[in-house]
């Protein structure tokens, strides 16, 4: 599933929409993980786009009056194609018609969504979420507050989308290993100091993650097309019975955590 750095670098790869008019939608398939509503999207046309961004996993495009909600799921992608193109992909479900190009939302298991709304802030899927993981509000004691009678892992934790969002399974792994903290700590146990390593860790790490264009493991694909990067980079994450990177010495293990596979050091990650 696409992470926060995949949602980043897809909204970043984008921009190029922002003030300009959608001239058309075409749907070809609205029933996604939620049906498309098409009569609101239809009357989109004309209508200015006047800020892209995202909100955890969520990509929002601004117009006047109303934004839409793009939620990739599990195996959508937007592809940036030119405009007079008529190639169409597999499972291409929405396409979005502006002057320079058009934007197109492909998703082959349809666990993705398209929403119209009037306020963001409004919408269920938006709701009850946790601060942005790159924002000062996530520090060191907000964690330690927010975790500190929890007795679910530390790695469930970090993915619990009410305490900080944008973080998957990935990136979960890949945090903990560079705060050097075991993923199956409960959370009460971690102390702040910690809590200080795993949140200036999780800066570290998406920060990293986005500027090498996200993770390309079976079906994100940035929308120019490349392949986002950061894998070859994955210190723990997909290394089963590999030499860990940090010790030299131990084997990397796997186990399996809330149906999620789980990497880590039993040297290094305490």
């Amino acid at each position: 599933m696409p992470e926060l750095p995949e949602v980043e670098t897809s909204v970043q790869a984008i921009q190029e929409f922002v003030n300009q008019n959608i001239e058309s939608i075409k749907i070809y398939n609205p029933n996604l993980r939620w049906k498309v509503n098409s009569s609101a999207f239809n009357a989109l046309s004309g209508i200015k786009v006047k800020e892209i961004s995202r909100r955890a996993k969520y990509i929002l495009i601004y117009l006047d009056r109303s934004q839409i909600l793009i939620h990739l799921g599990m195996t959508g992608t937007l592809r940036i194609a030119k405009k007079n193109s008529n190639f169409y992909k597999k499972h291409d479900h929405v396409e979005f018609i502006f002057q320079s190009g058009k934007l197109i939302f492909n998703d082959p298991r349809r666990f993705g969504s398209m929403h119209f709304i009037k306020k963001s802030n409004e919408h269920f899927l938006l709701d009850n979420l946790g601060p942005e993981p790159l924002s000062k509000e996530f520090n060191g004691e907000y964690l330690f507050q927010k975790i500190k009678k929890s007795s679910s892992p530390i790695k469930t934790t970090l993915m619990n989308q009410a305490h900080v969002v944008g973080i998957g399974n990935i990136y979960a792994n890949e945090i903990l290993f560079e705060a050097k903290i075991r993923p199956t700590r409960k959370s009460k146990t971690i102390t702040k100091k910690e809590a200080s390593k795993i949140s200036l860790s999780t800066k570290k790490i998406l920060k990293r993650a986005i500027k090498a264009g996200g993770t390309t493991l079976q079906d994100f694909y940035q929308p120019d097309g490349n392949k986002g990067y950061f894998k070859i980079d994955l210190a723990v994450y997909g290394r089963t019975n590999k030499t860990c990177l940090s010790c030299k010495k131990e084997m990397i293990k796997r186990i399996v955590q809330s149906q999620r596979a789980t990497y880590f050091c039993r040297k290094c990650q305490a």
